[in-house]
């Protein structure tokens, strides 16, 4: 029968295919697929603006999903350690009782209040993190935490403020984004983090092939490199379509010195993987 899905189906053939499609459909009906041709769209209107310089922007599209939002907050807000939600009406009175009430075992340990590493090793099965995770980047101690607790929440609820705050922020993706010393800003505190993990985030990872087909090799150049050099070990197919053809795209049209990036970024990855492939194999063998 006629279902709303195979009529969205049909209607997206009439609309590249009209002579394969014979039958009547309904003039509306629900959107079940996005505009294929919203990337491309920015993408002109992009090269377009930078080599006239005349022609006024019509949208800011990001992967063809959705506008940009209003940029009047302070760009980088959210990598400071704001006060734990539970914790905020008592941090005064916390800080005026002793030494043995914060190191009680009935309490949890606020982490703005976290300063030395012991302090981390006595607590820390009662820290509550910071409801912003982007704060987490940029505080060693909180890393340390996460590298040896591996709690699925904690690396969820990083995923989706990562993958967002990339989408947001990409200047090569939102059209009338000019902070590019600002997106390279954030994509280094990813890269250090990444570094003191020893280990690529999702998102990061997601991020980058869903944007590598659109970057011109320019932009944020040595931030996007070093990020790549961290994207997990997969299948050799994701890894070729996803990675390998966009960077050859750039690696043949561009100057020497962007080669000599790439293979450096490629070898830092190979490099990765077989550390990280070390050390799954020993303690495969240790156990």
């Amino acid at each position: 029968g006629m279902q709303s899905h195979l009529q969205a189906l049909l209607s997206l053939y009439k609309l590249f295919c009209p002579e394969q499609v014979t039958i009547t459909l309904p003039g509306k009906m629900k959107t079940y697929f996005k505009n294929s041709e919203g990337p491309w769209k920015a993408a002109i209107t992009a090269v377009r603006q930078r080599n006239q310089g005349t022609s006024p922007l019509s949208q800011a599209v990001f992967l063809g999903t959705s506008q940009p939002q209003s940029r009047k907050r302070k760009w980088n807000a959210q990598l400071v350690i704001p006060a734990s939600s539970t914790n905020t009406n008592n941090l005064e009175e916390d800080r005026e009782k002793n030494h043995v009430y914060l190191y009680s075992t009935n309490e949890s340990f606020p982490v703005e209040q976290l300063r030395t590493f012991p302090q981390l090793l006595q607590n820390i099965h009662r820290l509550e993190f910071p409801s912003q995770m982007g704060s987490v980047l940029t505080n060693p101690l909180l890393l340390h935490y996460m590298n040896c607790v591996k709690e699925e929440s904690i690396y969820l609820r990083l995923y989706y403020w990562m993958g967002q705050m990339l989408q947001e922020e990409c200047p090569w993706c939102v059209v009338d984004n000019p902070c590019e010393e600002e997106f390279k800003s954030f994509l280094e505190t990813i890269y250090k983090a990444e570094c003191f993990l020893q280990e690529g985030f999702s998102a990061c990872e997601e991020f980058l092939y869903k944007t590598l087909p659109l970057w011109d090799g320019s932009c944020c150049r040595s931030e996007v490199l070093r990020l790549v050099s961290w994207i997990p070990l997969s299948s050799s197919s994701d890894i070729k379509s996803y990675l390998y053809d966009p960077l050859a795209k750039l690696f043949f049209t561009s100057s020497i010195y962007f080669k000599c990036s790439v293979l450096e970024s490629l070898k830092e990855l190979l490099q990765n993987w077989l550390n990280c492939n070390v050390i799954q194999v020993d303690l495969e063998f240790s156990s």
